[in-house]
């Protein structure tokens, strides 16, 4: 059972943290060297002096931890020259097992009365100011490792006021601390409670109770508040309201409240911009690395609660440190997704030294600003989002404070003290109280300092703005919770409500596509990582267009896996609590709106149920908790002095923990006895339960271990890091691959190996993230924004000097600053001919046409250097930052199956992996590191577009080759030829060719994947008939390369009479060695020719039988069926399926080929569109009366349709040729849904009985029923035909 359900009382622990006078200064040797700093500027060693009880056996006592984040900056020194005003913050641990216990500590200043301490400070102040300048002048130098943010970054000159100590003129304090350790976190009761324990030490009352007394009524005598009840207890001298919303268990009917939250939503409002947060809230969902970045700790931990509880119903699943002690600084190069939060002093901004922001959410609460990583996707209804906030906090700006968006932001100094701003315009009711401004004035500590010693007054407190009235008021025993305490509780509700009223909306279908186990518990737990839980392409394609960047991603997020595998173990367990409050209110959704929800977004309707019976909660108090009393057993109870909280008798509050469990916790511990025999049943019990949880979700390491601060405690956390990394690109490797090769999507039954374009684009984005966090671990120093960018371009300017035999210490890299322009990168030039000097890389391999006339060209492979990519992608005038240039690097890389291979050329330099990398990173791992590279270069199996669907505005230069056939002397023509090819982004238009010019460059803007090429010339000159075998065209920065077969005459009265023909692309297997690459295109079949053949050149006419032609013909309808049945995003390229091999049109040339009369009868001259032709001039006839046959008013129609149709054809296609006519007939008569209707008239007419024999398909009724109820099945869908297939002819 979890702790905190074990939990029956409001406050496990009581904790007294500060200096320990009998140990003396000890300094704080996790923080980092400081002996730079002055002394009272140092960390110093603080130590838990007294805790009570001594042990809660459901909540053991982690001495370090809460020492650790009572005073994470160690203990602070001061004089009374500076304002010592009380600070609160709180603070989680999280323990290994992900369970949680929440502290909020209180800490203030105290006197130093122990002669020896002040001497050993005086001693310190001496030493310090008798160092050299030159060594406090080190300070200037930038750091090259991250440590504990130092209060003092520079050495101070003599002229600026330096914090100094003398034991004779000043009074010397140290922070102590109060800390109260739970189970459930009561922020605000815990913080009042606090306070006013606080008060009584520094403004003592004779009729105060003991401390004692207070303290054993906090911890004894005050319970846990049930769910769905208010609760009031006693603290010094006012009560204390706390409430607990309602649980889900207990609600039959209605709307369910959200869990427990006590953090102020306004102050997260006030902290950051509605914009701002609605990016944070974004990168938090995508799992991002959150830093978050204040110089108070309670803010820290106020957005990191606050962000994480807005993520309801979804929790996060990785490293959550709000408050990351400065001793675990090294834990911001953790290669995982993190939320920690990073305390500062007088450093600024741009003096943080982080290991990588490649993919980091950087929040400056301070500054007010967020800096989120480049490409993130936005938020579905993000506008809708603003709109609501800006409402939510419109309404309650007045009774609680000013509009965040108007609220000043705190000025960045030197000083050490937390500064407020006051606009003009404020009014004075949100301006400080006057005893807040004399709090912060320097001129007023020091008279207070002497009125102190002189006894004019006793304290600060004499000057408080309130009346007497107002301060009766607050010692008066109120019956109900403050007007204010309640307007944050309603805000806080309403923000959330309109958060998750966001997710109802886009996951209100989410359980249709939940894929429910077919075998028990055990099987599913044991088979977790190889099964499939959420239909994810299905779901993807039922979402708008614009949701995809975001939804994309974040179905690959572990906390959206996690309510995944919660919905399915519903099944077998108890439901989990978040899981039932977001069922429950999806379910009322449905019931408003129906149960089909439109992806419009209805603004947020639940608020007032939910206020109703938070303000039923609040305003009648359900428990009255006893007041503190006097204990019998106290018998020496602690003396109070003004300002000095004292040593308190433990004996009397060292109580042993012993309770009868109620009637429901009995049963509960029935319920778990139910479970756990269910468990037995399955022969799993429930730790084994949780275990295989733990290791299929892969939470690997949730949370850096605090109590084991020594070497080798760091060197085992280091390498879980290292085990999470190896463990991360196994999975992802196997997901990218499973995903491509389409083995889910066959299991599924859908039988299609290609996925959804928005989905492959996520998961290489999310390869590149993890790219990233591997090189971002360990890093010595930081030169840039991306880790990976940085060690490429070190890398690159080590190879350039030794190419040129320069030497170069690789210690004294240029920063990537000196890359950002183009004049800092040619060493080599870009062409394959500056890499002459390198005769490995080139192979070239020329040959002769077989008459010796013409030399055909040659195609030299591309240089295979990671320096060329990187070159190439230096050149991308849109891409302008490092981790642009990274991210475009990896996917040129995969693209071209060369992302391993490049990848173990940068690592091999072992000399520069030592100067740029710490002993621990994951890239001096040896063994680690070589699997890394086995799993990256399984992902060559595969072929990925990932960068030429990526980056659609940059010119790519294409190399185009025409191979001419050397027979019949026709290489060459005297005519002007000109060429054009298409992709699936665009096409180039006409470019004239040069004659006797057969390789040439040309630079467009991506076309994508090629998809047409279209050949001709003008038909002019002697001899202008030209016979081209195929083109070759290759992306000159990819490196694919795109075969077009033509085999096919060019020319007027030879071959169909075409002069211009369309070829269909093919692309060739990605070749390192030019003679294989050669033979790949020589050996290509003749029959694969996708420009259309006339019968005499079909080798498969005569040797296929009619079922053989069926079968091929229902196959291709099949594919284009499938192809239209897909989103319009996945869909592959249409022209491919009706002119490619195996393409409709092919198929169809078949079945008018088949049972031609003898070809002697012809001469072999003869082609389908004379066929065509012929039935035309007898329908022609028929309608003109010049054949007589009796005509149904639907043939003649049809007649007319046909011969209107040819005639278009022959009119707007002079330099086309028959075969060239035939595939626009059958594509357009697709288009328009009239070739089915028009082949039974074809083939009833007496055309057919003459040219065909008896035995043909075309003069079998049933095979033509059969063609036309096949083509019958795509009516159904609307057809666009590619630009370049019709050439722009208006048909």
């Amino acid at each position: 059972m979890s702790l905190q359900s074990s939990a029956t009382r409001f406050a496990d622990y009581f904790v007294v943290c500060g200096l320990d006078t009998s140990t003396g200064l000890e300094p704080d040797q996790l923080s980092g060297d400081n002996l730079q700093c002055p002394p009272l500027d140092r960390p110093f060693k603080s130590k838990v002096l007294q805790h009570v009880p001594e042990n809660v056996p459901s909540n053991p006592f982690d001495k370090t931890a809460v020492g650790m984040l009572c005073m994470p900056q160690g203990l602070g020194f001061c004089t009374q020259k500076e304002t010592k005003r009380p600070r609160f913050h709180s603070f989680l641990i999280t323990k290994e097992d992900g369970s949680r216990v929440f502290g909020s500590a209180l800490t203030f200043y105290e006197e130093v009365r122990d002669t020896k301490i002040c001497a050993a400070m005086q001693t310190l102040q001496h030493m310090y100011r008798a160092q050299p300048e030159d060594e406090h002048e080190e300070e200037n130098q930038p750091s090259l490792q991250l440590r504990r943010s130092p209060k003092v970054t520079k050495r101070s000159s003599p002229r600026q006021s330096v914090k100094v100590f003398d034991s004779k003129s000043d009074t010397l304090y140290v922070t102590k601390c109060l800390c109260l350790i739970t189970q459930y976190p009561f922020v605000t009761a815990q913080k009042e409670y606090l306070r006013q324990l606080y008060e009584a030490v520094e403004k003592p009352v004779k009729s105060h109770l003991p401390l004692e007394c207070y303290v054993y009524n906090i911890l004894f005598e005050v319970p846990l508040p049930q769910p769905g009840r208010s609760m009031k207890f006693y603290g010094v001298s006012r009560p204390v309201f706390t409430q607990r919303p309602i649980s889900i268990t207990t609600i039959t009917h209605g709307v369910s409240e959200l869990p427990l939250f006590d953090f102020s939503l306004w102050d997260l409002c006030r902290f950051l911009e509605v914009k701002d947060l609605i990016l944070l809230f974004t990168s938090v969902l995508l799992e991002h690395q959150i830093l978050l970045y204040s110089s108070d700790y309670q803010k820290l931990m106020t957005v990191a609660e606050c962000i994480n509880v807005l993520t309801f119903p979804f929790t996060w699943q990785h490293v959550y440190v709000p408050i990351l002690p400065a001793s675990l600084t090294h834990f911001l190069d953790a290669p995982v997704p993190f939320i920690m939060g990073l305390h500062h002093g007088r450093e600024k901004r741009s003096e943080l030294t982080l290991p990588s922001e490649a993919n980091m959410c950087f929040v400056d609460i301070d500054d007010k600003t967020v800096d989120v990583p480049e490409d993130l996707p936005p938020f579905p209804h993000h506008q809708e989002l603003k709109e609501e906030l800006v409402r939510a906090i419109n309404l309650y700006k007045v009774s609680l404070g000013k509009d965040s968006s108007k609220t000043p932001s705190p000025k960045k100094s030197g000083s050490n003290k937390e500064e407020s701003t006051i606009s003009r315009n404020e009014s004075w009711t949100n301006m400080p109280e006057r005893m807040e401004i004399l709090n912060q004035s320097e001129a007023f500590a020091k008279i207070s300092a002497i009125a102190k010693k002189t006894g004019v007054w006793t304290s600060i407190e004499e000057f408080s703005d309130k009346s007497e009235k107002e301060k009766d008021l607050e010692i008066k025993d109120s019956s109900s919770m403050g007007q204010r305490q309640i307007d944050h509780l309603k805000f806080n509700n309403m923000i959330r409500e309109i958060f998750l009223n966001h997710f109802l909306h886009l996951f209100s279908s989410y359980e249709t596509f939940v894929i429910q186990p077919t075998q028990d518990m055990e099987s599913w737990l044991t088979n977790r990582e190889i099964m499939q839980n959420f239909d994810k392409a299905a779901f993807l394609s039922d979402q708008p267009e614009g949701y995809l960047p975001f939804m994309s991603s974040f179905t690959e997020t572990q906390m959206f896996a996690t309510l995944i595998d919660n919905k399915i173990l519903c099944h077998f367990d108890e439901v989990d609590p978040n899981l039932r409050v977001f069922d429950s209110r999806l379910k009322i959704l449905r019931e408003r709106l129906g149960e089909y929800i439109t992806h419009t977004y209805s603004p947020c309707t639940t608020v007032e149920d939910t206020e109703k019976m938070l303000e039923k909660r609040v305003v009648y108090i359900d428990h009255v908790s006893l007041r503190p009393h006097t204990l019998e057993d106290l018998t020496s109870p602690a003396s109070v002095e003004t300002g000095f909280f004292p040593q308190i008798e433990t004996d009397v509050l060292n109580v042993q923990i012993t309770q009868q469990p109620s009637k429901r916790e009995s049963a509960m511990w029935r319920r778990k006895d139910r479970s756990m025999q269910h468990s037995e049943h399955i022969t799993l019990t429930s730790e084994q339960r949780e275990k295989y949880l733990q290791d299929a979700r892969l939470k690997h390491v949730r949370q850096p271990k605090l109590t084991d601060m020594s070497a080798a405690g760091m060197m085992q956390t280091n390498w879980k890091f290292v085990e999470t990394l190896l463990q991360e690109i196994k999975n992802k490797t196997k997901r990218m691959l499973v995903e491509k090769m389409g083995h889910e999507a066959i299991e599924l039954g859908h039988g299609d190996a290609n996925i959804n374009g928005v989905e492959e684009n996520t998961m290489i984005a999310s390869l590149c993230d993890m790219l990233e966090r591997i090189w971002s671990h360990g890093l010595q120093s930081k030169k840039g924004k991306s880790a990976l960018w940085s060690h490429l371009l070190s890398y690159l300017e080590l190879q350039d000097c030794n190419y040129g035999n320069q030497c170069l210490d690789s210690n004294k890299l240029a920063p990537p600053e000196h890359w950002n322009h183009a004049s800092h990168i040619s060493v080599m030039s870009l062409s394959p001919e500056g890499l002459q000097d390198h005769p490995s890389q080139i192979k070239t391999h020329r040959r002769k046409g077989s008459t010796g006339r013409i030399e055909l060209p040659t195609l030299t492979p591309l240089p295979s250097s990671l320096a060329y990519d990187m070159r190439k992608v230096q050149q991308m005038v849109d891409i302008r930052t490092d981790v642009g240039h990274a991210r475009a690097w990896v996917r040129l890389a995969l693209e071209k199956k060369m992302l391993e291979s490049h990848l173990k050329e940068l690592l091999s330099d072992a000399d520069l992996l030592r100067n740029l990398y710490k002993r621990y990173a994951f890239l001096r791992c040896e063994d680690e590191k070589e699997q890394f590279l086995f799993h990256l270069l399984s992902l060559n199996a595969v072929d990925y577009f990932s960068y030429t669907n990526s980056f659609l505005n940059t010119v790519v230069p294409y190399k185009v080759l025409i191979y001419p056939s050397p027979k019949f002397g026709c290489s060459t023509t005297s005519a002007n030829p000109w060429i054009s090819f298409a992709g699936q982004h665009g096409e180039t238009g006409v470019i004239e060719i040069p004659k006797g010019c057969l390789e040439f460059n040309v630079e467009h803007k991506n076309l994508g994947i090629l998809t047409t090429l279209r050949i001709g010339h003008d038909n002019t000159g002697l001899t202008p008939r030209w016979l081209v075998e195929y083109v070759l065209v290759r992306n000159e920065l990819t490196g694919h390369l795109y075969k077009f077969p033509c085999g096919r005459w060019l020319g007027k009265m030879v071959d169909d009479g075409s002069t211009e023909r369309l070829l269909v692309a093919q692309l060739l297997p990605q070749h390192s060695d030019t003679y294989d690459l050669d033979l790949a295109v020589a050996s290509s079949p003749p029959n694969k020719a996708l420009s259309p053949n006339s019968p005499k050149k079909s080798p498969d006419s005569g040797s296929l039988s009619i079922p053989e032609i069926q079968e091929r013909l229902g196959h291709a309808i099949n594919n284009l069926v499938k192809h239209f049945y897909k989103p319009e995003k996945e869909r592959g390229n249409l022209t491919y399926l009706l002119c490619g091999e195996q393409g409709l049109v092919h198929c169809l040339e078949l079945v008018f080929q088949y049972g031609f009369r003898s070809s002697r009868l012809f001469r072999n001259k003869f082609f389908i569109w004379d066929y065509l032709e012929k039935v035309k001039q007898y329908f022609e006839g028929v309608l003109t009366g010049e054949v007589r046959q009796a005509l149904s008013e639907g043939a003649r129609a049809g007649y007319w349709i046909y011969c209107n149709f040819l005639l278009k054809i022959n009119s707007a296609t002079e330099s086309v040729g028959k075969d060239g006519k035939f595939q626009i007939f059958v594509c357009v008569g697709i288009r328009d849904h009239i070739l089915q209707k028009l082949l039974p008239l074809i083939a009833s007419s007496p055309v057919t009985d003459q040219m065909y024999e008896e035995n043909s398909f075309l003069r079998n009724y049933s095979h033509i029923n059969y063609l036309v109820h096949i083509l019958s099945t795509l009516e159904e869908f609307q057809i666009t035909l590619e630009s370049s297939l019709l050439r722009g002819l208006e048909i």
